[in-house]
């Protein structure tokens, strides 16, 4: 794929995001407050943090560290729900922390992304973001979200309609843009495997258990522990790629080397340690049998 044409991809998969949102979900944020506070506290501050260290750590190629930070600061999107779904998560809590992340990211990423680009590209020196950057990720984050909500209020019949084609078109974009992000960084992608698959490893692995243990020790439910979980855990690849990738922002096939990567791993990843958690966390097996009285 021609990367002119990058932007498009992420403004169709941030439409695809903002068409799963609606109004109530934004109003519903304030009766969660402390599960909110808990998730944004993790997404925002905790996780680029932690992240920033595993890109130290593992002693990542500057332009691949930069990549990584970029996953820390792209929002989630439709496969947490589905998995919280899937889970037994607190569903309504996803969709509102879906919403909230959303709009946090607009400005989060390009913020991380500035910072991100300073310490690991900067050699000592402040390295902004240009402002024509910010702000083009501002909008290409902002207005496809802002329209899908605004479609689904006015249209919800049709927009919910909309929902699984462009909900494939995005999985279809998913591969187009890990096909196309391996195949012009190959040559970073074979020298960098090992590391970078590591570093994505533990960055994903950090993430879902960080927002699985920070709602457990506020003494959240477990079913919110979850949501949270899946929220904070998992990141839209598609847009961290097409970040990377379009001439108007990064351009940087190097860049795109671990959201290709992450979108590979970061399921699976997922799915296990949901799985892991459900067995481990003393809460499930309490919850369990307190419900097994009322399902006999």
């Amino acid at each position: 794929m021609d990367n002119r044409y990058w932007p498009l991809v992420v403004v169709v998969v941030m439409l695809a995001l903002g068409l799963t949102l609606t109004v109530a979900d934004f109003k519903r944020a304030a009766t969660m407050r402390k599960p909110l506070t808990v998730a944004l506290i993790c997404q925002s501050l905790l996780l680029p943090a932690l992240c920033l260290a595993i890109a130290e750590a593992f002693d990542l190629e500057p332009h691949l560290a930069v990549g990584l930070m970029l996953m820390a600061a792209t929002p989630g999107g439709t496969m947490s729900s589905i998995l919280s779904h899937l889970f037994n998560g607190d569903l309504a809590l996803n969709l509102t922390l879906t919403a909230i992340n959303a709009v946090l990211s607009i400005v989060a990423l390009p913020a991380i992304l500035a910072v991100s680009m300073t310490w690991f590209l900067g050699q000592g020196r402040f390295l902004p973001l240009q402002v024509d950057k910010f702000f083009t990720v501002f909008g290409l984050v902002l207005i496809p979200i802002a329209i899908g909500v605004a479609f689904r209020h006015r249209f919800p019949g049709l927009a919910q309609r909309l929902q699984k084609p462009v909900r494939i078109v995005a999985l279809v974009l998913l591969v187009v843009a890990v096909l196309g992000a391996v195949a012009g960084g190959r040559r970073t992608l074979w020298q960098h495997f090992g590391v970078l698959s590591g570093a994505v490893v533990a960055f994903c692995a950090v993430s879902l258990t960080v927002g699985y243990l920070a709602p457990r020790f506020m003494r959240l439910a477990p079913r919110q522990a979850v949501a949270v979980s899946l929220e904070v855990g998992m990141h839209n690849a598609v847009v961290a790629m097409g970040v990377a990738l379009s001439p108007q922002l990064l351009n940087s096939a190097e860049m795109a080397m671990p959201p290709a990567v992450y979108s590979a791993v970061a399921p699976l990843l997922a799915v296990t340690f949901v799985f892991l958690a459900r067995r481990v966390d003393p809460a499930f097996r309490a919850v369990a049998r307190a419900d097994a009285p009322a399902a006999a």
